[in-house]
């Protein structure tokens, strides 16, 4: 979405956009003028007049634009600029007191465009200045629009890099078991064999083409859950009690990709033992009312050296990508007995 509308920002914001902005500016200006000033003279003396005031205030904020404005940022040449704005302010209003004097003056029953005074000079001065400050502030907003953007576009890049980043840390170890488990399954000629091949290439498949994306509908998730929980099955050789229980749920709604399997990939790294007469997992999906929750329980065998390190990191891991993926919107609640682990994750809609 923020990329999105960057990308529809410096659409808007190139050189035929900002062009039509000046030129509307300026039409639309000259237009008020010349109807303000046509209703006590004439038309044509109207437009006359006006472009007599106007002409080098356009001219000098222009000049300034391009030329000056770019030398107020760098400090070994503001002196330069300094002296270039004076010398612009002076050339402006003597060119528009030379033709004011030559194309108005005469026309109206006034002398004063023909007078070099003080208040004549103040008032050319100060209605320059003020297009020069005027067109100045409308490139100050838009290069400020643009330098947001571009600090918004690199910040999303930095956050989907920390996002791949994350997702690329699934644990590798699965696939090494599930390929040294298809290497017996293989030697011993087992129907099972083939089994395994189908749902290993579901599970490449979806790492590779699904978890780049944004999100993916709840049904590719459960999908691919349900494929990582039946390669387990078999690895194991069901050494253990699973339950997966999926209720009210609309399989249709977008989620974060791989987003569950940490839980599920921890509970079977900490929940399952040979050394243990009871092994189990029971893992339940449900939504109610814009909450979708996912539950994973598990025994917890012995304590090992690198256990809580291992566990640590993978729930390290979710809670970033959490933070990246649903900002406020989420919540990760962890409950550890002495037999028992449970990990509840909620995943809000707003």
């Amino acid at each position: 979405m923020l990329r999105m509308r960057y990308l529809q920002l410096m659409k808007w914001v190139d050189r035929r956009n900002i062009v039509l902005l000046h030129v509307s500016f300026w039409v639309i200006f000259a237009l008020f003028k010349v109807f303000d000033y046509a209703n006590d003279i004439p038309t044509n003396l109207a437009v006359r007049l006006v472009v007599c005031q106007h002409i080098f205030s356009l001219i000098g904020a222009y000049a300034h634009y391009f030329l000056l404005l770019p030398l107020l940022f760098q400090k070994r040449k503001r002196v330069v600029y300094a002296l270039g704005l004076t010398l612009l302010l002076a050339l402006c209003i003597i060119g528009r007191g030379w033709l004011e004097s030559q194309l108005i003056s005469g026309i109206f029953q006034t002398t004063y465009y023909d007078e070099w005074t003080l208040a004549r000079v103040l008032s050319m001065l100060w209605t320059l200045i003020s297009f020069i400050v005027f067109i100045s502030l409308i490139k100050f907003t838009i290069d400020r629009f643009v330098l947001e953007s571009q600090k918004q576009e690199l910040e999303n890049e930095k956050l989907n890099a920390e996002l791949n980043y994350l997702k690329a840390q699934i644990n590798p170890h699965f696939l090494f078991n599930t390929l040294h488990n298809l290497n017996y399954l293989s030697q011993i000629k087992s129907d099972q064999a083939t089994e395994v091949i189908v749902k290993l290439s579901n599970i490449m498949r979806y790492m590779i083409y699904e978890s780049n994306k944004s999100s993916v509908t709840l049904a590719k998730e459960v999908d691919y859950i349900q494929d990582y929980l039946d390669l387990e099955a078999i690895r194991l050789n069901k050494a253990f009690d699973l339950k997966f229980d999926i209720s009210t749920v609309n399989k249709q709604m977008e989620i974060a990709p791989l987003i569950f399997i940490p839980l599920v990939e921890n509970a079977f790294k900490h929940g399952i033992c040979d050394q243990q007469d009871e092994n189990w997992i029971n893992i339940s999906l449900h939504s109610e009312k814009g909450r979708l929750e996912f539950k994973v329980e598990n025994s917890l065998k012995a304590k090992s050296a690198g256990n809580d390190e291992a566990s640590g990191f993978g729930l390290k891991n979710l809670k970033k990508r959490l933070e990246l993926s649903y900002p406020k919107r989420h919540e990760l609640n962890i409950q550890e007995a002495s037999d028992k682990f449970s990990v509840q994750l909620i995943l809000k809609d707003s």
